[in-house]
């Protein structure tokens, strides 16, 4: 395919999102389907059209002045693929596939309208309904933080320490364009690129078939590391959904003691079982939802949840998701959280400690949640985890959001990973 006919299928996704409301992978793969004669190289070049407009969605249609998925790609190639109104004419030139390109009329809206004139969450790139949360949470910087989140994301790998290490791994993905992480001890980064870029499929690589690695961004892997679990411990994972921390807990305590692995919804545990047999893991126990946890309670060293929320932080990766996001997901999700940190903190132990984790930048979900909870739970108070971290990282390294060095907040701008919230709340009792 030539890029007009890229183009217009990009617009035809788009336009199909819109329509039926429905996800972008969702929608770029039943494409893909209806389309067999476009190649592997074809669908990632749409792809990437599509992720970039859906990523600066509310911007760059400010500057189109139309919300329409035609204007919305051809401002994303304008604005982010190197094109100027010549080079795309040149282009499209001959393609009968290719779209109609920008008119005289609408090409003098793109070159006149200016983006500081927007409103600031268009300039961020986020739902209007959000800018009071974001500003909560960063303050001043916090548009700085809206805009790093339209960014592309790297691929990020935790080398598993069971059956490699990461030199080796290094070695083996360097014609990927592997390199070490700046924060995570275990991991490897291939940056994220422009316009046709296409990412390396290290998943069809032969270490990865062997449990050398997994695919899991950094945050990830920190806020798995922040959990400080020891070989010997006692460690339920309470939310293990598909089993990305749990197997990054297991490597850390080298296969002792035990990690049980609990989810309420068996659909989201359904991966976990061949994952842990691809990573050689033995310490962990998994538990489906209806399985007696009765002989757990009381009897934890630590309790991990990795709760249920927005996915704020993973807007990077999944730009969708923040234009479907509303008010009513968000006290959904409070919801569940509460429910959540209810039912996990009877399995601590005396002297023990519930560790709260989410995906989320949005404080309603994170320190609001957590100082509530210390609140109407007297034996549990909030330790340092600032102080974990810079035990871990030190003082020379990226530093996360902080405000009283109890909880952290992992996000593309700070610590250039997704974003991540971490705290740790202590059992007295």
């Amino acid at each position: 395919m030539r890029l007009g006919g890229r183009v217009q299928a990009a617009i035809e996704v788009l336009s199909d999102m819109e329509k039926r409301k429905r996800p972008v992978a969702e929608a770029l793969r039943d494409w893909g389907k209806s389309h067999r004669f476009a190649g592997s190289g074809d669908r990632a070049a749409i792809g990437n059209i599509v992720y970039d407009a859906l990523r600066n969605r509310a911007s760059t249609c400010y500057l189109m002045d139309s919300d329409k998925s035609r204007r919305l790609v051809l401002g994303t190639l304008l604005r982010h693929w190197d094109f100027d109104a010549e080079k795309l004419a040149a282009a499209f030139d001959g393609d009968k596939f290719a779209p109609d390109l920008l008119n005289e009329s609408e090409q003098k809206t793109f070159d006149q309208r200016d983006l500081d004139e927007a409103p600031l969450h268009v300039q961020g790139d986020i739902p209007e309904w959000c800018e009071a949360s974001f500003e909560a949470n960063f303050d001043e910087d916090w548009l700085k933080e809206a805009k790093a989140m339209t960014l592309r994301p790297p691929v990020d790998i935790r080398v598993n320490t069971l059956k490699s290490n990461r030199d080796k791994i290094a070695r083996a993905l360097e014609k990927s364009g592997a390199t070490p992480t700046h924060l995570a001890g275990n991991g490897l980064r291939i940056k994220a690129g422009p316009g046709f870029y296409r990412q390396p499929n290290v998943q069809a690589e032969a270490g990865f078939q062997k449990g050398w690695f997994e695919i899991q961004d950094e945050g990830s892997q920190i806020v798995s590391e922040l959990v400080y679990a020891k070989p010997g411990e006692q460690v339920l994972d309470f939310c293990a959904g598909a089993g990305g921390k749990t197997l990054a807990l297991s490597a850390a305590m080298e296969n002792k003691g035990q990690l049980h692995a609990y989810d309420s919804d068996k659909h989201r545990l359904k991966p976990i079982y061949e994952r842990i047999k691809r990573a050689g893991t033995r310490n962990v126990q998994v538990h489906a939802p209806d399985d007696d946890l009765s002989a757990l309670v009381g009897n934890m060293d630590k309790v991990v949840i990795d709760a249920p929320c927005t996915g704020s932080g993973t807007w990077r990766r999944r730009p969708d998701a923040k234009w479907r996001l509303s008010e009513e997901n968000l006290a959904q999700r409070m919801q569940q959280q509460e429910e959540v940190l209810s039912q996990s903190s009877t399995f601590v132990r005396p002297g023990g400690c519930l560790i709260y984790i989410t995906c989320s930048v949005l404080p309603e979900e994170n320190e609001n949640q957590v100082y509530s909870f210390c609140e109407d739970n007297s034996e549990f108070e909030l330790l340092s985890a600032g102080e974990v971290w810079q035990e871990i990282y030190g003082f020379d390294k990226l530093q996360p959001w902080s405000s009283d060095m109890k909880c952290v907040t992992l996000t593309p701008a700070s610590t250039n990973t997704d974003g991540f919230f971490f705290a740790v709340l202590g059992r007295k009792t």
